[in-house]
């Protein structure tokens, strides 16, 4: 068996591969942020190179790198995730050396999980999810009433907004962009930092046709894994990147990875002047589940007010822009009208 660990930094992607002695088996690799396409073709290179001996190649990400999972796994990647508690500390931004996410599968392969699209890359950690976020609700209903948490706008106005997580994701952006701009929809985009930081045209054409871009953090951790200072530098350095890229300085918001959130995470978030963004509509279209499907569960879930949650990134997002005209002319058919997150009429 090998093992490759995928760590992450605040320009990139570096792999380690390891075999059963925890020596290299390959040599170390580095790729800049935009480059995931060459960081999949290099680790589909080495399963294939391993497999002509009869070895397996394990690939390793931690809970703190929640952007590369399904594009991996569709690829045909045999994906893990490694947890905190079987990895060294991390440092204050990034991931523990790739090294280190490799050497955490070959020491207690029953010590990390397997990731599949259908389960997404938190399913076998789905009742403590659902036990922070619970515990949570006192801590966000006074962020609700103070302003700064929005799950909906007002019930009694037919208008709803359209918001799409993890890009830009080229060309799956684009492609959404171009039916928005068909349709004369305006949208919100929550971008993740590095991908950001990869592909600047498409938050220059999102900003000039006058979308929304709001945080949706570095590097898509899940963030009650994180300390109040990791937190904290995901929202900066993602906020800096946008600033730098398109220079906006609207409403600072924010969406939490997974929706993730304790009420420590809550209480970090109001240290600042950023409001958190959640949903009330959630087709799953990151599942793939077929763009009929996705069209169907908008069409089905959705009321006056709605914040409907789509992805741009995070893999092949082909469904979801083959469902967005369905779901756009069907809200048009009932009356709605769209707006940015940040112009949806308060609750």
């Amino acid at each position: 068996m090998r093992c490759s660990g995928i760590a992450w930094t605040g320009s990139g992607f570096e792999v380690a591969v390891l075999d059963e002695n925890g020596r290299a088996a390959a040599p170390p690799a580095r790729f800049a942020a935009g480059r995931i396409r060459a960081l999949t073709d290099h680790l589909l290179g080495l399963q294939r190179e391993f497999a002509a001996t009869g070895e397996r190649l394990l690939t390793v990400i931690d809970s703190t790198n929640g952007i590369l999972d399904g594009g991996l796994i569709n690829a045909g990647l045999t994906l893990y995730r490694a947890d905190p508690w079987v990895l060294p500390p991390r440092p204050a931004f990034g991931s523990v050396p790739a090294e280190d996410l490799a050497a955490a599968a070959l020491r207690d392969p029953d010590a990390v999980v397997r990731l599949t699209v259908e389960t997404g890359t938190f399913g076998d950690r789905a009742a403590q999810m659902a036990a922070d976020i619970d515990a949570s609700v006192p801590a966000l209903e006074r962020m609700r009433r103070a302003g700064r948490c929005l799950v909906s706008g007002h019930r009694e106005r037919p208008v709803v907004a359209l918001t799409f997580d993890d890009g830009p994701n080229p060309p799956c952006t684009g492609r959404i962009l171009d039916v928005l701009d068909r349709y004369a929809v305006p949208a919100t985009f929550f971008c993740v930092g590095l991908h950001v930081l990869a592909h600047r045209a498409e938050l220059e054409r999102m900003a000039a046709a006058g979308h929304q871009i709001a945080n949706h953090s570095w590097s898509h951790p899940y963030l009650p894994d994180l300390g109040r200072g990791e937190v904290l530098a995901q929202l900066e350095r993602t906020d800096e990147a946008i600033a730098r890229a398109v220079g906006e300085d609207g409403p600072r918001m924010f969406r939490p990875p997974y929706g993730s959130r304790t009420p420590d995470v809550l209480r970090w978030l109001t240290e600042g002047d950023t409001t958190v963004v959640l949903w009330d509509v959630e087709p799953a279209d990151w599942a793939r589940p077929g763009a009929e499907a996705i069209t169907r569960a908008v069409l089905e879930q959705t009321r006056p007010g709605s914040v409907i949650l789509l992805h741009d990134g995070g893999g092949d997002r082909s469904q979801t822009v083959d469902a967005l005209p369905g779901v756009i002319e069907g809200l048009l058919d009932r009356g709605c009208t769209f707006a940015r997150v940040d112009g949806l009429p308060a609750a």
